[in-house]
């Protein structure tokens, strides 16, 4: 029996919360239209609303059928808890995954469209949610690194 993954659920759920929290303070200090200076030329604050995917990328697809993906996801990792991540770090890896993935969709459920709000002027706006995706994805690469340098072949459950 696998233990309960404490850290998947802590960094999923920390990452939501996290998520949804920035995007509801960004949409009422950055007037519309306008922009916060963070670090001047590094980092501004910016309202962007995201129809598509990653980028604006399929953005004809309606909001319910990027949920209905999403969900889809979301429910195929539950159902399969046997391929759960067993490793701390692979835990906290697919746990920023999944929770980065769940604030884009709880956006898409309550506007139909997703909120970008961090620019740093070099790539397309982002919201803590995709942070959190591309974050966890990391910590899967590292650890999977780390694993082989160690000449692990599974992963520890």
């Amino acid at each position: 029996m696998i233990a309960f993954p404490w850290a998947f659920f802590t960094s999923g759920l920390g990452g939501l919360a996290a998520s949804q929290a920035v995007g509801w303070v960004v949409t009422r200090v950055v007037p519309p239209g306008g922009e916060r200076v963070i670090v001047p030329g590094v980092l501004s604050l910016v309202v962007f609303h995201n129809q598509g995917i990653a980028f604006g990328l399929l953005g004809w697809l309606s909001p319910a059928v990027t949920v209905a993906l999403a969900l889809t996801v979301l429910l195929a990792l539950f159902y399969n808890k046997g391929a759960w991540p067993g490793g701390l770090a692979e835990q906290w890896g697919y746990g920023l995954m999944v929770g980065g993935a769940l604030g884009n969709v709880a956006d898409r459920l309550r506007f139909g469209y997703v909120v970008d709000y961090l620019d740093v002027h070099v790539w397309p706006v982002f919201n803590l949610a995709d942070a959190a995706i591309v974050a966890g994805a990391g910590v899967l690469a590292a650890a999977s690194f780390a694993r082989r340098h160690r000449g692990d072949s599974e992963v520890r459950r």
